[in-house]
């Protein structure tokens, strides 16, 4: 069973936690319709994924 030996102190603790926090999303353009998408997805306007239509989308 793990048992705690020291005590830590706050700023050990606040100083590991500090590397967790959670990032923005990285966004890019779609070449098609130029609006943002998430990297390596089918964008969800125009259903295109380099440079190949994967889902027909009705206009």
């Amino acid at each position: 069973m793990g048992v705690q030996q020291n005590k830590q102190s706050k700023s050990r603790v606040r100083m590991r936690r500090a590397t967790q926090k959670i990032s923005a999303p990285n966004l890019v353009e779609c070449p098609q319709c130029h609006k943002q998408k998430l990297q390596h997805h089918i964008c969800a306007s125009c259903g295109y994924y380099k440079g190949r239509e994967v889902i027909p989308m009705g206009e």
